[in-house]
């Protein structure tokens, strides 16, 4: 379900990005489709940090001192819930966002590389090359020092007081967010 979300949700949040940036919803070489296949892995791996940081970091909590913190996550809202959450967000945060925001930019370029066409998107994929092609001034710079810390970390602290079931679904709307944000950076920049 994850690997569904994500590919509905989250390509939308690509297609809107479009629309602001150019005017048009589909665009030659834009690969709808190859962003919804990322977008569905992503997703996947998504679940996976969540279940993950959900589960390990309230057990770390507890290991330097904060008592009961694997059990808040289930009990009504209070600061120590809020400060779990916001834990649990920031450890996300920290240690997967920039990979899967990486690799995320990576699996862009190769698509716009491939021309938007699905089958060429499952060619190779020349990491190298296109490590080469990233603006890592705005992927570090604005991507990673300013989306993590002020809209990711705070967005996620309240998806984790959310109960699990809505978890993924909510990161998935988000991805809609995350399109707009990434395509308003993008008409600032230029």
């Amino acid at each position: 379900m994850s690997f569904i979300k994500f590919a509905i949700l989250a390509t939308l949040g690509e297609v809107i990005g479009l629309r602001i940036k150019t005017g048009n919803y589909v665009q030659k070489g834009f690969g709808i489709l190859p962003r919804a296949v990322v977008w569905g892995v992503l997703g996947i791996t998504i679940k996976i940090a969540f279940d993950i940081f959900a589960s390990g970091t309230p057990v770390f909590l507890e290991n330097i001192g904060m008592a009961n913190a694997s059990t808040i996550l289930s009990d009504e809202l209070s600061a120590r819930k809020v400060l779990v959450t916001f834990s649990i967000s920031t450890a996300l945060n920290i240690f997967y966002a920039p990979v899967l925001m990486t690799a995320h930019k990576i699996t862009d370029i190769h698509i716009v590389n491939t021309g938007g066409s699905l089958k060429r998107f499952f060619g190779p994929l020349k990491v190298a090359s296109i490590l080469k092609q990233i603006d890592w001034d705005m992927h570090w710079n604005f991507i990673l020092k300013r989306t993590i810390p002020f809209f990711w970390i705070p967005a996620h602290t309240i998806t984790f007081l959310l109960p699990a079931e809505f978890r993924v679904l909510v990161a998935a709307v988000l991805g809609i967010a995350l399109g707009v944000i990434l395509a308003l950076a993008s008409i600032k920049k230029n």
